[in-house]
């Protein structure tokens, strides 16, 4: 009687972790519709933005830190958002994001590294966005699937966490943030 009630126990259980991601995923931007103050691309992501960061590998280490500076600017309803990365090795990366407003807090987002279109979703203090970018060929050339949230704090300094997959595997974890710029 005993291993057929813990196998149901198990079955159930797996049941309910199969229907309920747990963790990083399981946030959605409806959860957090109601907070403040609230994310405006257009504001939060104007002008030069200072940002801070680190890497984690797979393992859970960090395998890199970098310090960016951005700068955003708006034309209209297009925004640019570039990105010049030094990382902790001394290497450097650039990137230029195109940010397209949409319809209730949509967005789309493109960049060369980028494969195909980024989505975003703004949500009340939050944004969430899924894009899937190509490592730069000395990191191996890997196209990987990125989930980027931002976080909008009352000073106005955003904390950005991201995951990056492949093949559904967490390969590495982004913290950062970004503040504007005197």
């Amino acid at each position: 009687m005993k291993p057929v009630l813990i196998l149901l126990v198990l079955l159930a259980l797996a049941y309910v972790v199969k229907r309920q991601t747990l963790g990083f995923a399981a946030q959605h931007p409806r959860d957090y519709a109601g907070t403040t103050p609230v994310f405006d691309l257009r504001t939060h992501l104007n002008g030069p933005i200072l940002s801070e960061g680190m890497i984690y590998g797979p393992t859970g280490r960090v395998a890199s830190r970098f310090t960016a500076k951005m700068h955003g600017s708006w034309n209209g309803a297009t925004g640019t958002l570039t990105e010049d990365f030094t990382y902790s090795t001394g290497t450097t990366q650039a990137r230029e994001w195109t940010l397209t407003p949409g319809e209730e807090g949509r967005f789309t987002a493109t960049a060369p590294d980028v494969i195909g279109t980024g989505t975003g979703q703004v949500s009340g203090a939050t944004i969430r966005m899924h894009y899937r970018i190509r490592l730069p060929a000395e990191s191996g050339g890997h196209v990987l699937s990125v989930t980027d949230w931002l976080y909008l704090t009352e000073n106005g300094v955003i904390m950005n966490r991201s995951q990056m997959r492949k093949f559904g595997i967490k390969v590495a974890e982004l913290v950062a943030t970004l503040r504007p710029a005197p």
